[in-house]
Parts: C-alpha cells; sequence; structure tokens
C-alpha cells in the first residue's frame, strides 16, 4: 500500500471514529428515520469502506476489517424493525381546559347554557359594554357595524345586513357575542348578560316587545325575519353532474347570435347588422322611469288643526322616503308603540318628553319639564344635529345634513296628527 493511501486511511479512519460517536450520541436522543432511508445510508457508507478495503473499521476498533462491530446506525439497517420513540412533550388535555375551548353554540340549541336576561337589564349592559363602537340604539357609529334596521333592504343596491334583516339563526348571535365580544374584552360577559344584550338587539329590531326576557329556554323559539331566505346549496346533485361528462368542443351550436347586450358596460361586439338587437339594446340602456312617490300613510288620524291644508303631500312623500333612517328606532301610524325611540304620531307642535311609558334622558325630561314644544323649528334644530342641540340626548343619531331631507321628513310627520 502506497504511502499516500496509507495517510488516507488514517484520516479515514478518524472520520469514522468521530462520525461513530455522534451516531451513537444521536441514536440514543431521536427517533429513527424510516428503514429505506436508513439502508441507503448504510449502503453509502459500506462504499467508503470498500474504497479505502476496510482500513478505516479496522484502524478505528483496532481489529480486522470483517470483525468490526457495526454502529448504531448499521444495527439499525439490519433490525427487522424499527423501534418508534416518543419525543415526550404535552399531555392530555384537562376537563375544564376543554370546557373551556367549547364554547360554539350551533343552530340547533346545543352548548347554549342556563341563563336569562331581559330587556332593560340588556339596554344597560350594552350601553355601557358595545354602544361606544355599536351606537346607543345597535345603529352604528361610524365604519363599526350596524346591528339593527336594514328591513327589507336585501334585495336593494346596497343592502344593509344586520341582525334583524339578515342573520337567520339567533344562536348565531349568542354565539358570536359570547365567544368574540366586547371587543378588546372578549368572554368577560356571564351567560345572562349575553342573553340580556342579545334580548336587547332583538328589541332594537322590533323582534321582541320591552318587557321581554331571553333565556336558554325560549331562544329557540324566536323566528328570525330572514330565517326563510337561505337555500342549501345542493350543486353537488344538481350541476356537478352536468360538469362531469365530455365537453363539446366543436360544431356545439347550429347558430350563434348575439341576442342581449351588456348595456351597463357597453362590451357587447356590434356589427351593426342586427336592428332588432340594437333597438333591444335602446330600450334596455334607457334608465326606468322612477316610480312616483307613495303617499304617505292614511292612519285615520286628524292633522292638527290649522296645519292640514297646509301639508305639502308631494314634499311629504318625499318625507317618506328619508323617514327609513328613523324606522328603527321609531314608529308612526295606526298602531305605532314605543321601541327603541317613542312613538312619534303627532309628535309635530307636541311638548317634549309627553309620551307615558317612554324611558326619556335626564335632558329630555329637562327638556320636558321647561315646557318645550316640538314646532318646526325645533324639530329642525334637533334632527339636524341631536346632540348639539340637546347634549345628553340618548338619540345617537348623527343627524339629517341635508335642509331638503329636513323639510320632507318634519312634513311626512305632520301628516301623522296625534
Amino acid at each position: 500500500m502506497s504511502k499516500s493511501l496509507k495517510l488516507f486511511a488514517a484520516a479515514g479512519a478518524g472520520t469514522a471514529v468521530v462520525l461513530g460517536a455522534a451516531v451513537f450520541m444521536a441514536d440514543g436522543h431521536i427517533v429513527h428515520p424510516p428503514a429505506a432511508s436508513v439502508k441507503t445510508a448504510v449502503q453509502a457508507f459500506d462504499k467508503v469502506e470498500q474504497s479505502t478495503e476496510g482500513q478505516a473499521a479496522a484502524v478505528a476498533t483496532q481489529q480486522p476489517a470483517a470483525e468490526a462491530e457495526p454502529s448504531g446506525l448499521v444495527a439499525a439497517a439490519h433490525a427487522e424493525e424499527m423501534p418508534v420513540r416518543k419525543l415526550g412533550l404535552g399531555r392530555p388535555a384537562l376537563p375544564e381546559e376543554i370546557a373551556a375551548w367549547d364554547l360554539d353554540v350551533r343552530p340547533d340549541g346545543q352548548g347554549l347554557p342556563e341563563g336569562s336576561g331581559d330587556v332593560w337589564t340588556g339596554d344597560e349592559i350594552f350601553s355601557e359594554r358595545c354602544a361606544s363602537c355599536h351606537g346607543d340604539f345597535a345603529e352604528g357609529r361610524g365604519n363599526w357595524p350596524k346591528l339593527a334596521g336594514g328591513m327589507d333592504t336585501l334585495a336593494d343596491k346596497d343592502p344593509l345586513k344586520t341582525v334583524g334583516s339578515y342573520w337567520p339563526y339567533l344562536t348565531t348571535t349568542w354565539d358570536y357575542v359570547h365567544r368574540s365580544m366586547p371587543f378588546g374584552d372578549a368572554q368577560t360577559l356571564s351567560p345572562d348578560e349575553v342573553y340580556a344584550v342579545v334580548a336587547y338587539i332583538l328589541y332594537s329590531n322590533d323582534i321582541v316587545d320591552e318587557d321581554f326576557t331571553l333565556s336558554n329556554e325560549n331562544l329557540l323559539d324566536i323566528a328570525m325575519p330572514n330565517a326563510d331566505g337561505f337555500i342549501l346549496d345542493d350543486r353537488p346533485q344538481t350541476e356537478y353532474p352536468q360538469w362531469t361528462g365530455e365537453p363539446c368542443m366543436d360544431n356545439c351550436k347550429d347558430n350563434v347570435a348575439i341576442t342581449m347586450r351588456a348595456a351597463v358596460l357597453d362590451v357587447t361586439p356590434d356589427d351593426g347588422t342586427d336592428a332588432a338587437v340594437e333597438e333591444a339594446s335602446a330600450e334596455a340602456a334607457e334608465s326606468p322611469a322612477e316610480a312616483p312617490a307613495a303617499a304617505p300613510q292614511d292612519t285615520g288620524a286628524e292633522a292638527p288643526a290649522g296645519d292640514a291644508a297646509a301639508i305639502d303631500m308631494a314634499l311629504a312623500g318625499e318625507g317618506e322616503k328619508v323617514f327609513r333612517k328613523c324606522k328603527a328606532c321609531h314608529q308612526v301610524g295606526e298602531g305605532a308603540q314605543n321601541r327603541t325611540g317613542p312613538e312619534l304620531n303627532g309628535i309635530v307642535g307636541r311638548t317634549a318628553g309627553a309620551i307615558d311609558g317612554f324611558r326619556y334622558s335626564p335632558a329630555m325630561q329637562k327638556l320636558a319639564d321647561g315646557g318645550a314644544v316640538w314646532d318646526v323649528e325645533a324639530l329642525h334644530g334637533f334632527l339636524a344635529d341631536p346632540k348639539g342641540y340637546l347634549p345628553g340626548t340618548k338619540m345617537s343619531f348623527t343627524g339629517l345634513r341635508k335642509q331638503g331631507d329636513l323639510d320632507a321628513v318634519i312634513e311626512y310627520l305632520k301628516t301623522f296628527g296625534g
């Protein structure tokens, strides 16, 4: 053997000693790789041994190459079954830990804890814990979501999706409030407090009366207005089978023609040859005539003396549209009741704070004690900036900014005499 080969064998032996010690230590502290991977590594190791004619192993063990003891890695490769060792991390979750994580409430009521809460308790909790984001009457504040209102708007261009107008299950409301609210302080409300807050949200949407108490026993009895507004996704049965066959790639239709136009986007190709389509396109592009404003509701009540002849019915019709912003809190017309705000029949010319049974704010009560009257001028000032006109009022509506809207809604209110 040449001198260079002997030097190489000695270096290889030293490397084998270091690698063998590392493998021995690692072999006792980590989970073994699959046997196939080990065998691949052993084969590569065997090639190194063969290339040095077994000298490296013999020098490392001071034994002939044929009698060298296999390393732990080599022994594992030749074992019929690889040992499986656990890392020893973690422990089974305790029952109380599982209970703390298992908070979800399902649509069928599974998961609801025992408890109850009434509307007025919810009003107090909501004012303290929720109103900073959602407004005193659940009407939203700034970019924070509205929780009330939006009835009959889901088909509009800009629908308002609230608990009352959109959510199909009341259990979803309870579950979300319980798990995620108040913002930044989640899961600090007790079950009774959650029931009370949800009762107040229902009341703000005119779904329950002011004397209502919500509990785990009657929550599933509440019929949400949009409960039937959803359909089951049956596309796997009705549509997917149509997409599984061989697609048509050639001569799929006898005739291809433009039958409709994207009138709004104006993207339909036009070669000028289809006069009928041109005429249909022109008709579709025309904006439909706006329906005349609906006449204000006839409640059968007489308007205030001397005001009937002065009412501008066209302007009042515009006011009915503006009043949609008020419907979440106020009612007018036959059968109107106090809700989040007082009913407004006869409000024009009426003394402030005069509705029996409604709990006015201290600021409004003070105004009433002073004999203030809601004449047209006072209504203009209050509806334009409620909190600026009457600091301390519970009405959190920011006000009507347009003079025309103020004139119209007041004219509309005139049609509902006391």
